[in-house]
């Protein structure tokens, strides 16, 4: 379900209270945690933290480059973290400690699935989130298009 909110609040407003009340607790978490140098802004109908084109301008698509994203789908929520897929080790790293937490392990492609916010190991979430500099991930990013 993508949304045509224009803004963060907009998109939360528009939410149903329970689904309102978990996207602004993980919310919470990504914004304690986000390095120097990420935005947060609506883009892809979704809550994205991105480095802003100002910094990063030379994309492949010509839009910020996305290091999490936030949304309420159809039947879950999904909380997108795009530097655990920076290597297969920081995506092996994130999903060991996400399962040793015992939370239910729900992942697509690029998303980190939940149906309640007890789903989701929200201390793993905040260390992923910092764990990973703006200008770092601007350097991968570079690095794989160069490949």
């Amino acid at each position: 379900m993508r949304s045509a909110a224009t803004s963060v609040a907009d998109y939360i407003r528009a939410l149903p209270d329970d689904r309102r009340a978990a996207i602004e607790t993980v919310r919470g978490v990504v914004n304690a945690h986000l390095p120097a140098g990420y935005e947060e802004a609506m883009n892809w109908g979704m809550i994205t933290w991105q480095v802003p084109l100002a910094t990063c301008p030379d994309t492949y698509n010509g839009q910020p480059l996305m290091y999490a994203a936030l949304a309420s789908q159809k039947r879950y929520m999904a909380l997108h973290l795009m530097g655990i897929y920076t290597s297969p080790a920081a995506r092996q790293a994130f999903e060991a400690a996400y399962r040793a937490s015992g939370k239910r392990f729900d992942v697509g492609k690029a998303c980190v699935r939940f149906r309640k916010l007890d789903d989701l190991p929200l201390d793993l979430v905040g260390e992923t989130i910092a764990s990973l500099p703006a200008g770092e991930l601007v350097r991968l990013a570079n690095a794989a298009r160069r490949r």
